[in-house]
């Protein structure tokens, strides 16, 4: 499904879908307490970043940039899960590819899985999962990109939200990922430690190749706006699977603009194995600030200590 439109503006939709939002948010908090009550707790730390708006914001480059940082797993739901991801979802296909040992489908079962695993002690990382109360988390670290902020401020479905604003000063840390253009309504609570990210976008190509681009992730145009040379662009609905017709009307337009195509690492995750020789992707690499290693482990170090 695609981003819907109204979800980064403040429209009468929006405003009409309010009281549905009220009432998602009572049933929602309902479900969550009740599962609280089961949360289980690891002996290995278990690390969480995640978001509080539904879409991509940046969360799983992060978690990639961490995991290779502390050699450490990944639980992950793995969502959308099909044979051309080889049914584990294309987050944790781009992950594995990377080298990093990922375990999706249900979390709480998956840290259990790694808590036996007595010769190993490091942390346990969770893509996104701050909205599951079925683990524990002894860090909480929330994911924004400026451009996007909190959307217009709604919850689901009336916006982007899945919880309220308020609710990211329960985080341990936040990272802000940067961008040209800043949502001038995105302020973040006071009192919870920021820290900043930078998104480096490696194309495959020099900035003089024509290049038509395509993705289906949570917000496409975040893509689009940092690519060179681009001279037309398709959007898809988010984890949307590829067909041979999507990818042959691609190259069609493609070849009329004379141009290259050219998708996100998830996005080609998802195509068919026997064109990916063919379209190449733009790797992402995410810089974190290196304060936020460094706070970190302090905090790492600071749990340890209190249950020691």
């Amino acid at each position: 499904m695609k981003t819907p439109w109204w979800f980064l503006h403040k429209t009468p939709l929006a405003f009409l879908l309010l009281p549905i939002a009220f009432v998602y948010y009572i049933a929602s908090r309902a479900v969550f307490t009740w599962r609280k009550m089961f949360a289980y707790k690891s002996r290995r730390k278990v690390i969480c970043i995640g978001g509080l708006l539904a879409g991509g914001v940046g969360k799983t480059p992060i978690v990639r940039t961490l995991a290779n940082y502390f050699d450490a797993p990944v639980v992950m739901r793995g969502y959308k899960r099909t044979a051309k991801t080889s049914n584990i979802g294309d987050e944790a296909a781009m992950l594995m590819a990377d080298g990093i040992a990922v375990h999706v489908g249900h979390r709480k079962s998956n840290v259990m899985l790694l808590d036996r695993q007595k010769d190993e002690t490091g942390p346990i990382l969770m893509d996104d999962g701050l909205q599951n109360p079925l683990i524990k988390k002894d860090i909480s670290v929330l994911v924004f990109n400026e451009m996007i902020g909190f959307g217009n401020g709604f919850l689901l479905p009336a916006g982007p939200l899945r919880e309220p604003k308020r609710m990211a000063k329960k985080a341990d840390a936040i990272i802000v990922i940067k961008n040209a253009k800043k949502k001038k309504s995105f302020k973040l609570p006071a009192g919870v430690p920021v820290f900043y990210a930078e998104n480096k976008n490696i194309s495959p190509y020099d900035k003089k190749t024509r290049v038509f681009a395509f993705a289906g992730i949570g917000y496409p145009k975040k893509f689009f706006k940092a690519l060179d040379g681009m001279v037309g662009h398709r959007s898809f609905g988010d984890h949307y699977q590829y067909t041979d017709k999507d990818i042959a009307e691609l190259k069609k337009i493609a070849a009329h603009k004379k141009a290259k195509l050219v998708t996100t690492e998830k996005d080609w995750v998802r195509l068919p194995a026997d064109v990916r020789d063919d379209i190449k992707y733009v790797k992402l690499e995410t810089v974190i600030d290196p304060k936020f290693f460094d706070w970190l482990k302090e905090k790492l170090n600071a749990n340890t200590k209190k249950e020691s």
